[in-house]
């Protein structure tokens, strides 16, 4: 059974509808249930690294626009998004959390989770 460790926002959150000017973009994930998520895949190793991939797209369009990517677990992630330089609109911002294990047999595996929010880009 698959469990929601993350990721979780920060900013942007459901609560704030509405962004302008430089946003930090943050997000977090719990690490016991990462490591619960490990176990019921059958990959007891601890994380190697963890990296956060950022994108945004104007709402009801297909293609994601990567806004940067961070390893930064201290700073949950943060990358800087400059919303002056798009068009004031819709949006929707993508989180893609990326782990990876190391296997004794040397061996990498990736497991990805994602979260994605709508906001307004008021400038």
């Amino acid at each position: 059974m698959a469990v929601n460790w993350g990721p979780h926002f920060f900013v942007p959150t459901e609560l704030i509808k509405k962004y302008c000017g430089r946003v930090v973009l943050r997000e977090m994930y719990d690490k016991e249930l990462l490591r619960d998520e490990l176990n019921n895949l059958g990959l007891s190793a601890r994380p190697a690294r963890i990296t956060n991939l950022w994108y945004f797209r104007r709402k009801g369009t297909e293609t994601w626009i990567k806004n940067g990517e961070s390893s930064d677990v201290g700073r949950d992630f943060a990358v800087a998004w400059d919303t002056t330089m798009i068009e004031n609109g819709e949006y929707q911002v993508l989180g893609i959390m990326n782990v990876k294990v190391s296997l004794k047999d040397k061996k990498e595996v990736i497991i990805a989770r994602e979260n994605v929010v709508n906001l307004m880009v008021e400038n």
